[in-house]
């Protein structure tokens, strides 16, 4: 990125929590770990560093501690190029820390989390007022701020309007974390009221399901298209993707299946991982079927390593790899 591109305003934004995250060097139950590793945690964050290394100057709006692992969360993002104006540090409140097992054969690890009262939690509608909204090509949400409180559920709504007004698009994966939410309903309803604010949304099959009450894809699709989304990618796992989005008048529907990997290594991120690849491939104005294509390769990328953003690619690895 030239001097030039730094010192502007970011053209894609993303927000959220950042954690520092443990994870056990062995395989077994979290109690008998004794040694770890120290990687970055977050799924906006995930999206920003994929986004970034795909050449997109992206920002990350969020609050960490005055202490050293938000100073450590701080400085990850900065190395790998993510715009770190709109990171506020709160000398009041922690930085979220969570712990992750090393697991075997590809199977979803148990992760535990320390993210009560967290400086993310204080996220506000007031932390919006020091973003340039006339730079902004597109927002990316999740559902997972919203859940940390009720002023970052304010201000996941405000800025997805804000950027609609300015004339970006903006995308919404609802990344459902039940733990974190006061009830299931409250989950469904505030999700499903934001899903209304994007014009791309991105549930997993299971989320889309569980959050809209209908099976089948393409039922999911029409139930968030009804709210006003332009269009809709639902995750199908090793299954690959699905789309349906409007196109003029007419409704356009495709599926594309997964690519096969060798090994699975680690399935958490995956997701975040499928969101660089479709949005990527929809800001270039690429077709739908090539944003599935391109969302389930970098998701494939994203399993066959340990962490959570390390398996995304750069624009020349992405390159190599839809050429192949």
């Amino acid at each position: 990125m030239s001097h030039a591109a730094r010192n502007s305003s970011p053209e894609i934004l993303t927000f959220g929590e950042a954690m520092a995250m443990f994870i056990a060097e062995a395989p077994g139950p979290l109690a008998e770990a004794e040694a770890f590793q120290r990687r970055l945690a977050g799924a906006d964050n995930n999206v920003a560093i994929g986004l970034t290394r795909l050449g997109y100057h992206v920002g990350w709006l969020s609050r960490v501690g005055k202490d050293s692992f938000g100073h450590f969360i701080r400085q990850a993002l900065i190395h790998e190029g993510v715009d770190g104006r709109y990171i506020i540090t709160d000398p009041a409140r922690p930085t979220g820390l969570l712990f992750k097992e090393r697991t075997r054969d590809g199977a979803d690890p148990r992760v535990e989390y320390f993210r009560c009262g967290s400086a993310a939690s204080a996220l506000s509608p007031t932390d919006a007022e020091q973003i340039d909204f006339s730079a902004l090509r597109h927002l990316h949400a999740t559902g997972i701020t919203p859940a940390l409180s009720d002023s970052a559920r304010a201000l996941t709504r405000q800025l997805m309007i804000q950027a609609r007004e300015h004339g970006a698009t903006v995308s919404f994966d609802p990344n459902l974390r039940p733990t974190l939410w006061p009830s299931e309903a409250v989950m469904r309803e505030t999700l499903n009221e934001l899903a209304g604010l994007a014009d791309w949304v991105l549930p997993g099959l299971t989320e889309g399901r569980l959050l809209t009450g209908e099976e089948s894809p393409e039922a999911i699709a029409d139930a968030y298209l009804a709210r006003g989304a332009k269009g809709v990618i639902i995750k199908l796992g090793p299954e690959g993707s699905y789309y349906r989005g409007r196109l003029g008048a007419t409704l356009e529907s495709c599926e594309v299946p997964g690519k096969p990997v060798a090994q699975i290594i680690d399935t958490v991120g995956a997701g975040d991982g499928f969101a660089v690849g479709a949005i990527s491939a929809l800001l270039e104005g690429l077709s739908p079927e090539e944003a599935l294509r391109r969302g389930n390769l970098v998701g494939a990328e994203a399993v066959q390593v340990v962490g959570d953003m390390e398996g995304l690619p750069t624009r020349a690895r992405l390159q190599a790899l839809e050429n192949a």
